[in-house]
């Protein structure tokens, strides 16, 4: 299984990243600068959490207009798997690869810590590691991941299983409608959540409940 992790200016979580597909996938993901001609032939393309280009406009919506995010569609069209954390979630919603938009917090303050989530649908290649209904821990920092979409889309979103993870227990940090904490596209070969599994995939970590997402997609031992 091979990967690539896209970095952009203003991304923080790269390292983790790249550290997380490592340790879990045994190799070193390839690493593409957002001004890059190319994504090499790769199974999975990453797109880590951060502050591209200092969130000015909206968050991500600069990133998504770059060149490389081109090169990204047309992968996913092809079916590769693409995963976007925090801010790559906010950039895959601003390129039109998820539908729906992350706004501010309703406490309009930055979040960080750690919550819960309920893990809603398992079959797909991202949550498959997990067991539906399964409660599992996981950090979040973020300022806007207040996931909102118009009631046709959430319609269609809940319908078609590609609400893979929802807040749980009261721990919604954001807001987001139904609870909502990630969303697959269509071909559930997109997905894009605000927590960050990478920061939980060991016991340094203080837990390991983040590790069977990089595990099934890596096709790795959890």
């Amino acid at each position: 299984m091979k990967a690539a992790v896209i970095v952009f200016p203003g991304l923080n979580r790269d390292r983790d990243m790249i550290a997380a597909l490592t340790k879990i996938g045994g190799v070193a993901p390839a690493i593409v600068w957002h001004q890059d001609a190319d994504i090499p032939d790769v199974d999975l393309i990453v797109i880590p959490g951060g502050f591209s280009y200092g969130d000015y406009l909206r968050c991500g919506a600069i990133a998504a207009r770059s060149p490389i995010m081109d090169k990204v569609r047309e992968r996913a069209a092809r079916g590769v798997k693409v995963l976007g954390v925090c801010n790559g979630f906010q950039i895959l919603i601003e390129a039109g690869l998820l539908p729906g938009a992350l706004m501010r917090n309703t406490s309009l303050k930055f979040v960080c810590r750690e919550v819960k989530l309920e893990v809603t649908a398992t079959d797909n290649a991202f949550t498959r590691g997990y067991q539906k209904g399964q409660i599992i821990r996981c950090p979040v920092a973020h300022h806007d991941g207040n996931y909102f979409a118009d009631a046709e889309t959430l319609a269609r979103l809940e319908g078609d299983g590609r609400v893979p993870f929802r807040y749980a227990e009261g721990t919604n940090p954001n807001g987001s409608i139904h609870d909502i904490a990630g969303i697959l596209n269509a071909e559930k070969n997109v997905f894009g959540l605000m927590p960050h599994p990478e920061n939980l995939i060991e016991a340094a970590h203080g837990g390991d409940d983040g590790r069977a997402l990089f595990a099934a997609l890596l096709d790795r031992a959890a």
